[in-house]
């Protein structure tokens, strides 16, 4: 792994990006391509590279580079990317606050507390796992309960095995994937019980990490208790009904020594609070524009910050253009305002971003509140593209070209998704 040299601290650059994984890594590149001379990474790893450095499975980089990479190969990409520019990478280092007029109080173990003037900031902070505590499942506090993201740490990075007998609630990409590492390090993988009628993972990681080794998926199934004074030893399952309610008549106990909690994302927004940023109710993640900037000027945010993303790829798409506006804000460049707003319609939850121009082509991310297949989805009266399927726990992105919106000059455009109608084609 090639890794960068200790910054030498400036006290001013023009775009400091908080965090260094995939968001951040592309967040400086695209603000170094736009005009920025002096970018700062701040992050709070000793190495680059976020989360990625976990993910030793394949599956990353098919979008952004071309080719299928494992997560530390597209990691080392990218962080490759930004040395060739000349970033500065602070590691293991964090911001304690970022005040109104973009002045950053960050300490780290070689610099002690320092303070940076920005001409622009980036958030790329990513996101956190939700845990036992979100969804506050009775019973005791054993030892052997864990988010499946710690439980990947402790096995790809630390060598450790959680246990020998798992049971993973939440159908979440990493509590699937988990389920296929845990069966490959010769751990018993009882079953993923999800709360929803529909999984919440990639259609490709039901197949290969479920599917392929034989390991159960019950829906509408939740864990109501669990049992164990030192170490877990057992946890009861119930179904669930429309509303959500377990069916305690039909619960049963699953003897195990480890419960992997899956159950989503949530976006690490402590310094967009201290900032006063709006946040979006839905996605809980700062309200952004067309560029990625937030409701206050010369602060952006990219990545899972904003929302929760499916792939690696977006994210680092969608980094390098908030990079990009970073730092065309930075040098005084200036940008269109966005006259075009998109509102979710029928089975869509959000767009992001929000707001768009007529001049340019933007690329929208949505996600849905249902699975659909055949369906259809429409911009308002001026586009409309048929999909062969959609499903709440994959993102579908558009690409909204200038040419969908001539002869519109700005205003409201509802964004939905239908059932196809009868003799549509895909």
């Amino acid at each position: 792994m090639i890794t960068p040299k200790p910054a030498q601290l400036q006290p001013r650059y023009d775009v400091v990006v908080v965090g260094g994984g995939p968001a951040g890594l592309a967040a400086a590149v695209g603000a170094r391509e736009s005009g920025a001379e002096r970018v700062l990474v701040i992050d709070r790893e000793p190495e680059a590279g976020g989360i990625l450095q976990q993910c030793i499975h394949p599956g990353f980089g098919l979008h952004h580079f071309g080719e299928e990479l494992t997560g530390p190969e597209y990691a080392q990409r990218a962080i490759e990317q930004t040395l060739e520019r000349d970033v500065d990478v602070l590691s293991s280092a964090y911001v304690l606050d970022v005040a109104s007029d973009r002045r950053l109080k960050v300490t780290s173990r070689d610099h002690g507390v320092a303070f940076l003037d920005a001409g622009a900031v980036v958030l790329a902070m990513g996101a956190r796992e939700r845990t036992r505590g979100a969804i506050r499942i009775p019973g005791e506090r054993p030892a052997g309960v864990m988010t499946a993201g710690f439980a990947q740490k402790l096995v790809n990075l630390g060598g450790m095995l959680p246990g020998r007998r798992a049971v993973i609630l939440g159908s979440g990409d990493i509590g699937l994937i988990m389920a296929r590492r845990l069966v490959l390090e010769g751990v018993e993988v009882e079953g993923v019980y999800e709360l929803m009628p529909h999984a919440n993972g990639l259609n490709r990681n039901l197949v290969q990490c479920l599917h392929d080794y034989d390991i159960p998926l019950h829906l509408s199934t939740t864990v109501v208790h669990i049992d164990g004074r030192e170490r877990v030893e057992k946890v009861t399952v119930a179904p669930v009904d429309e509303a959500y309610r377990p069916n305690m008549a039909k619960a049963r106990d699953i003897a195990c020594d480890t419960l992997l909690v899956s159950i989503g994302l949530i976006p690490d927004n402590e310094l967009a609070h201290r900032l006063g940023l709006r946040l979006d109710p839905v996605t809980t993640g700062p309200v952004v524009t067309s560029t990625m900037e937030t409701t206050r000027d010369g602060v952006f945010a990219c990545g899972n910050v904003v929302h929760i993303h499916d792939l690696v790829d977006y994210v680092s798409q969608e980094s390098e253009l908030a990079g990009r506006g970073a730092g065309a804000y930075a040098t005084g460049t200036p940008t269109p305002p966005d006259n075009v707003r998109l509102t979710p319609g029928e089975n869509v939850r959000y767009c992001v971003p929000p707001t768009i121009t007529t001049d340019r082509e933007h690329t929208v991310y949505m996600r849905v509140t249902k699975p659909m297949a055949p369906c259809t989805l429409h911009l308002g009266d001026v586009y409309k593209r048929p999909l062969r399927y959609v499903f709440p726990g994959e993102m579908v992105t558009l690409k909204v070209r200038p040419r969908f919106l001539e002869g519109f000059h700005g205003g409201s455009l509802p964004v939905s998704i239908v059932p196809r109608e009868e003799g549509g084609s895909a």
